[in-house]
């Protein structure tokens, strides 16, 4: 009887060891996995927590202008008459005939002001049109072959697939703010100066 009371006690004991073990050992795993080093906590979701928070608080560009366009003299010629009103939220604030290609001897010339109402965004276009695509090709190989920076893009004007002219974009400062973007479409050049955010934006979606 003695005997077996020990052997009871002695296997009661031996179960409490094991439990409080067990214990331990849960303890321990809870601490490390979500205290320390976190290895079982969701970070997926916590990353797409902060995603969304920051998507959230980035506003999204405006496609369409918040102020008026100025309105084109009545006198104004096709070419004129064919500059967009807008080109996504910027708008046509000045348009007046400009003599900075005479050289190269074009029809007509024009410098155009596009802005968002924030002058450190604004865009100025010069846009010419020559009697012929050869001479507005010559035009825009000197204009481009002048043309100092790190490329941005380039590549082929298309009009219903079919190549009229191509495009060139730099940047224009050491530290890449200000952008260039040139293009021929045909028997028109343009040329687009600004900050480089503005640029790309209004370069690709300018519809000539």
């Amino acid at each position: 009887m003695a005997t077996q009371q020990r052997y009871s006690s002695s296997s009661h004991g031996k179960l409490i060891a094991v439990v409080v073990a067990a214990a331990v050992v849960i303890a321990v795993t809870l601490l490390s996995a979500f205290v320390w080093p976190g290895w079982a906590m969701d970070k997926s979701a916590s990353e797409g927590q902060k995603q969304q928070q920051t998507t959230s608080s980035t506003k999204p560009v405006p496609t369409t202008p918040s102020i008026k366009a100025k309105e084109l003299p009545q006198d104004a010629t096709p070419l004129l008459k064919a500059m967009p009103d807008s080109v996504l939220n910027f708008a046509r604030t000045e348009a007046a005939p400009s003599a900075n290609w005479t050289s190269a001897t074009p029809i007509e010339e024009y410098t155009l002001t596009y802005s968002t109402g924030d002058l450190a965004k604004d865009v100025t276009l010069v846009v010419a049109q020559w009697s012929s695509s050869d001479s507005a090709k010559t035009q825009y190989d000197t204009l481009s072959g002048a043309l100092k920076g790190t490329d941005v893009a380039s590549g082929d004007v298309k009009v219903s697939n079919n190549a009229t002219g191509k495009y060139v974009v730099k940047t224009t400062d050491e530290k890449g703010k200000t952008a260039t973007a040139i293009w021929q479409n045909d028997t028109v050049v343009f040329q687009a100066t600004g900050p480089k955010d503005s640029i790309q934006r209004f370069y690709s979606k300018f519809p000539l």
